[in-house]
């Protein structure tokens, strides 16, 4: 009877573990230029699984994605951070980050080619079911998945996060085979009217599946804490739009990913 009692414990026991994220750099090309990127994900969960690419603000590859990989990793996807500027390459401060940003903005062949190194080692994962994929971007990042949408690039969806919604190139709307969701501050200054009015007719135009969410008092980087409390400097977090597009991107993922 004890030992009967002792393997039910055990059993118990490896049934409640907690699962562990684990957390993997992963160094990967993009033509000569090498990236480092990171993985995560929960070991606890066995095959393949949905995928999610994340893609970082003007700042690089730093903690506040990792956290979001985090936290999709404890939903049940993998995670990979991905690494626009190149391995050993972060910005010291606002000033470096818009000069490399503009590198990219301005240069949307390569900034697509960049965001496809990082979908592909994804894809490469085998953790990874390769025909269930998404990408998320916050602000610099949420640009860049647009842009990967508009490559034509294999994933069922995007979501961006105060992302810059423009349409430098209305034509590339025709490649988007995905869905498509941008969560939008209502107040964001950097966003012009005419830009906002310009991106939704490329996906009218085109025929794509697509979600515009704004949230009412929410500025540039609504997402994220670090950028503060002070809507009179453009960007500012926003709590409730966190929590609210967070939720919106959940749901959009249960659609897109199911």
């Amino acid at each position: 009877m004890k030992r009967l009692l002792f393997a039910s414990l055990v059993g118990a026991s490896a049934v409640t573990a907690p699962a562990t994220i684990q957390t993997r750099t992963i160094e990967y090309q993009q033509g000569e230029t090498t990236l480092a990127g990171v993985l995560v994900y929960d070991d606890a969960i066995n095959g393949p699984r949905p995928g999610v690419l994340v893609v970082h603000q003007w700042l690089g590859l730093t903690e506040y994605e990792k956290s979001r990989a985090v936290m999709l990793a404890k939903l049940g996807y993998v995670a990979f951070c991905a690494d626009l500027y190149g391995k050993g390459i972060r910005p010291k401060d606002t000033s470096e980050a818009g000069v490399l940003a503009t590198k990219y903005k301005t240069n949307r062949p390569l900034l697509r080619a960049r965001v496809n190194a990082g979908l592909d080692e994804l894809k490469r994962s085998p953790l990874v079911d390769a025909k269930r994929v998404a990408a998320i971007g916050y602000c610099f990042g949420g640009t860049t998945v647009i842009e990967l949408a508009r490559s034509g690039a294999e994933l069922n969806g995007v979501v961006s996060f105060h992302g810059g919604l423009d349409s430098p190139t209305p034509a590339d709307g025709r490649n988007i085979k995905c869905k498509i969701l941008a969560c939008h501050g209502a107040d964001d200054p950097y966003i012009s009217a005419a830009d906002l009015a310009a991106f939704e007719n490329e996906l009218r135009t085109h025929q794509v599946d697509w979600q515009l969410i704004a949230y009412g008092g929410a500025v540039h980087s609504f997402t994220q804490p670090m950028a503060g409390d002070d809507n009179s400097k453009g960007a500012a977090y926003n709590k409730a739009a966190d929590q609210r597009s967070w939720e919106a991107m959940k749901q959009f993922f249960a659609e897109v990913l199911k």
